[in-house]
């Protein structure tokens, strides 16, 4: 009689052992494989990291601290309290600076939005060249200290050349950077001019990404491009159009080397946004801890306006899904 080992006896289990051993060893190979592959994130991660905390993180930590204190350049910070913040909603020109800011951002984002969006219609149904989608982004690739004077001198109330055209048409001429009617709107022409070409990109990537059926189907039904554009263009192009807003608006409330390079917040207040008011208290009065405060008011507002927007326009959101 032939006796059987143990393994011919039960095959099943042996089966099961094996088919157990391999789930492990597989297990311990994606283990070691996806550690292997988060030591290699860090390496390219940690520079951005050090960036980070040296340029924003610990800056912005000191700069709350700031904000509590009285602080000059010239000896060591004294705590105060909440005093600077109490003396801001008293200051009748952080006030001023904030409803200045507030109409330079209502003309940058409604010019540039609109505007961006006919180009990047254009570009999408009409310019199918690559050189011409490029020669938009020209513009934003300069520097904005170059675009500011290259526009100061332009606009020059007694040499610059659209003076000099509006005289030969017969008009009179413009003080655009030295009047208070005219500094705020020149300064947001301006940089709607540098940044439409960028913003237009956006929108128009957004453009792409709409599937062509729906279109397709539109025209089926008889749609008219007007009602084509408003029910079906605009809703999906939604999300791109909250980042967009939520880029071009904080973008907007940080505006300053245009103001700094032509106007240095004059005349008489006029162009006086609240990062040109933040840098005059900072390195002008040397009051670094009112500064800081005021800093800490604009990121606060910043934050707010961004959350808002993300939440009643539903960013986050798509009609595609």
């Amino acid at each position: 009689m032939t006796t059987l080992t143990k393994q011919q006896r039960d095959p099943a289990g042996r089966a099961a052992r094996s088919k157990t051993g391999n789930t492990g060893s597989t297990r311990k190979k994606s283990r070691t494989h996806r550690m292997g592959d988060l030591r290699i994130a860090m390496v390219f991660i940690f520079p951005a990291m050090i960036g980070f905390l040296a340029f924003f993180l610990i800056p912005t930590i000191r700069g709350v601290y700031l904000s509590f204190t009285e602080y000059s350049i010239l000896g060591d910070p004294t705590w105060i309290g909440i005093k600077n913040y109490t003396a801001i909603f008293a200051d009748e020109l952080f006030w001023n600076a904030m409803s200045v800011t507030l109409q330079y951002v209502a003309l940058n984002i409604g010019f540039q939005t609109v505007i961006a969006l006919g180009l990047a219609l254009l570009m999408h149904r009409v310019a199918k060249s690559t050189f011409i989608r490029g020669a938009l982004l020209l513009p934003f690739l300069v520097a904005n200290v170059i675009v500011a004077l290259l526009w100061f001198w332009m606009l020059d109330y007694q040499l610059g050349i659209v003076n000099e055209i509006i005289s030969w048409l017969g008009g009179p001429r413009i003080a655009f950077f030295g009047s208070e009617q005219w500094a705020i709107p020149t300064i947001a022409f301006v940089n709607v001019w540098r940044h439409m070409g960028y913003t237009a990109l956006l929108i128009f990537a957004g453009l792409q990404s709409i599937p062509s059926h729906v279109y397709e189907v539109a025209s089926l039904d008889g749609a008219s491009p007007t009602r084509t554009f408003w029910s079906i263009t605009m809703p999906l192009l939604r999300p791109v159009l909250v980042l967009v807003l939520v880029v071009t608006v904080i973008g907007s409330f940080q505006v300053f080397d245009t103001v700094a390079v032509t106007t240095a917040g004059g005349p008489i207040n006029a162009s006086r946004v609240i990062q040109m008011y933040i840098y005059q208290k900072a390195f002008t009065e040397s009051d670094f801890g009112y500064a800081s405060a005021l800093s800490v008011i604009l990121f606060v507002i910043l934050a707010l306006v961004a959350f808002v927007q993300m939440k009643f326009l539903k960013g986050n959101e798509s009609d595609l899904d």
